[in-house]
């Protein structure tokens, strides 16, 4: 195969989105822009890829760099259009680094979607010594470079739309913005361009008029999925494309079993905090309600039930478990996992480190970190686990919680095996409840209590028979 170079034009403003975030950092599914056509890059097994930055370049640049879709598997490269004289011009600032034995791809950096298999059918019709165009027809083709052909269908050029007659203009099968060359002939047509146009920018369309004067084939990949090519420019834009690929994401989820109550409300995206990408994997029956949330990698074994508004990110989530609605999971680094059969929420929050066992019952407004515990054992309102080993079949009082930090430090908390926990107690770490012990409800725990003892640390009960109130006194 010829070696690939990929070009991605990234130097635009963006002035539509009204943002400081340059344009291609603007996130789709929760990465970036641009992240998403480098992946491209790694899909086609590319050998280089080049981004020609502009706006915002340090910016993009810094944040580019270590992108995990380049890490590895492509020699990346950046380039700078300063300042931004059209995509002609972009193209030639990676003429130094172009090789003459390759075929080079020009990518848009705001144009995130397009598959894989569509740019290796645009690489084979480009076959090393023709100029490939990927092509789209639009119903609403404004804004977009019309293509022109002769009498017997073969393209002679491209006109851009502020360029175009108003017969031109009636054209609906448009440029993309995508095309495979070869390198050796896009260095000689780039030297060649001219600003001689409307806007007064050298434009790398202005090539294809090239190769036709040097008999150069040039062929059309057409394509009729308008998304593959649809670009970003207002947050408008960036919402509908952001809709467009979840509801492309729930589809393939449901072909493969998943039970979802309304497709047009899920969301699956990368975690931006630790890198990790998306991926939603289910067993089979796996059902979700509405408006769920899944970040980094997520697991559901067989049957699980994930009720509605729940927030899920990089957990584990065994056969048969149950959240709730309202439910907030996230691992973040450490990670969650809750076991077969558990019972999570409603308004549950388990944090990174949470570990639950078998038939663990969570329950509401219950929050958990960097804490075990095992099977069996249930917190079902109001209460706080950080930093705790819980045993099997232990009870967790209503509004109970460790106090495991001592501001400086922190520090743990070990319950074992069938211990009752009373309401409204509070377990000063480090210390242990032995099994099957009971702590009484009230209690601030400051002192190991021995297995299958009753410890009570609170003021003795006093009432005072024949109690009178305050009374308001009588206003003058």
């Amino acid at each position: 195969m010829t070696p690939l170079d990929i070009l991605i034009m990234a130097a635009g403003k963006g002035t539509r989105m009204k943002s400081r975030i340059p344009k291609v950092l603007q996130r789709l599914a929760g990465r970036p822009l641009l992240h998403h056509v480098l992946d491209q890059a790694a899909h086609l097994g590319a050998r280089s890829a080049i981004v020609i930055t502009g706006h915002g370049a340090a910016e993009v640049e810094a944040a580019t760099a270590g992108a995990e879709s380049a890490a590895g598997t492509f020699d990346l490269k950046f380039v700078r259009q300063e300042p931004q004289l059209g995509t002609g011009h972009a193209v030639q600032q990676a003429v130094p680094h172009l090789r003459d034995d390759g075929t080079a791809v020009v990518l848009s950096g705001d144009v995130p979607l397009t598959q894989a298999d569509t740019l290796r059918a645009l690489v084979a019709a480009s076959a090393g010594d023709r100029l490939a165009l990927l092509t789209v027809d639009l119903s609403d083709p404004t804004g977009y470079g019309r293509i022109v052909r002769d009498a017997q269908g073969a393209v002679q050029g491209i006109v851009e739309h502020k360029d175009a007659t108003d017969a031109q203009r009636a054209i609906t099968e448009v440029y993309s913005g995508i095309m495979a060359v070869p390198a050796r002939l896009l260095r000689g047509w780039l030297a060649r361009l001219t600003n001689d146009n409307a806007q007064g920018e050298y434009y790398l369309t202005d090539i294809v008029a090239m190769a036709v004067q040097d008999a150069v084939p040039v062929v059309a990949h057409r394509i009729t999925d308008a998304l593959q090519v649809a670009g970003v420019n207002s947050p408008l834009q960036l919402a509908e494309l952001e809709r467009a690929h979840q509801l492309r994401t729930a589809r393939s989820l449901m072909e493969q079993g998943v039970r979802l109550a309304d497709p047009a409300r899920l969301d699956l995206r990368d975690d931006a905090r630790t890198g990790v990408r998306g991926a939603l994997v289910c067993g089979q029956d796996v059902e979700i309600d509405v408006n769920c949330v899944f970040t980094g990698r997520v697991e559901l074994g067989e049957g699980v039930h994930i009720g509605a508004n729940c927030c899920i990110a990089n957990a584990r989530i065994a056969a048969g478990a149950v959240i709730h609605p309202f439910t907030h999971i996230d691992g973040e680094k450490l990670g969650a996992t809750v076991g077969a059969g558990a019972l999570i929420g409603p308004f549950a929050r388990l944090r990174p480190g949470a570990q639950l066992g078998r038939e663990v019952h969570i329950g509401n407004f219950v929050e958990v970190k960097n804490s075990t515990l095992a099977d069996g054992a249930k917190a079902n309102h109001l209460a706080y686990l950080g930093d705790a080993t819980v045993g099997e079949r232990v009870n967790y009082g209503a509004g109970s919680i460790t106090a495991n930090y001592d501001g400086a430090n922190k520090h743990r908390t070990v319950i074992e095996a069938d211990v009752h926990i009373g309401s409204n107690c509070v377990l000063v770490a480090p210390v242990t409840i032995g099994a099957g012990g009971t702590v009484g409800g009230g209690s601030t725990i400051t002192k190991d209590v021995p297995p299958g003892a009753l410890g009570v640390a609170r003021g003795k009960q006093v009432s005072k028979e024949n109690w009178h109130r305050p009374a308001k006194q009588p206003k003058a």
